[in-house]
């Protein structure tokens, strides 16, 4: 069903676009492969917090996550099952788990500083398939990495006896170690 989809797309770019090539149409089915895929993903990971009664903190702890990510970009898994299963572990359990138990909130500060100077060491982290070559844009994300992580920062310092405060902590932690050198070996990337 998704490649009959794909395709009746593409067969439509082809007609209204008649000088489009070969490797722009491939670009395009990578574009909408990922998609696909995300949207599927999110679908999921929405029905299981749904069920769960947590998708307000699912959804903070996704925006705080992608608000660093958006920058200091990260790991992706080899294959989208393994992508589904640690989005559910970070997306879904771990804002249970908050919704459950408080964190202490000098864990959360001394962490959300060791994640903050990861990001300033680590930010940001490209992949095989997406290299950062360009070293005026890798400066200008790097840059762009560090601000949003202060912010963030800053954040959770502020409104450290509100419950979001967790939520922030969750997603700059999450957003931290998939800049990891370490995750990157762990899961036999390059």
């Amino acid at each position: 069903m998704k490649k009959k989809l794909f395709h009746k797309i593409l067969d439509i770019i082809k007609t209204n676009e008649k000088d489009i090539d070969s490797e722009k149409l491939e670009i395009i089915e990578y574009g909408l492969e990922a998609i696909y895929l995300t949207i599927t993903k999110l679908i999921v990971i929405f029905l299981v917090s749904y069920l769960l009664g947590i998708i307000k903190e699912t959804l903070y702890v996704l925006l705080f996550y992608n608000f660093i990510r958006l920058f200091a970009f990260g790991l992706h898994a080899k294959k989208s099952i393994h992508c589904l299963f640690f989005s559910l572990t970070f997306f879904v359990l771990i804002p249970y788990l908050i919704s459950i138990f408080s964190i202490n909130y000098l864990i959360k500060i001394i962490f959300s500083i060791i994640s903050f100077i990861l990001v300033i060491i680590y930010a940001p982290a490209d992949t095989e398939k997406r290299p950062l070559i360009n070293a005026k844009k890798r400066k200008r994300f790097k840059v762009l990495s560090i601000i949003t992580s202060f912010i963030l920062l800053c954040l959770i310092i502020y409104y450290r006896d509100y419950p979001i405060s967790s939520y922030m902590f969750a997603g700059f932690l999450i957003a931290s170690i998939v800049i990891l050198p370490i995750t990157y070996k762990l899961f036999g990337l390059p």
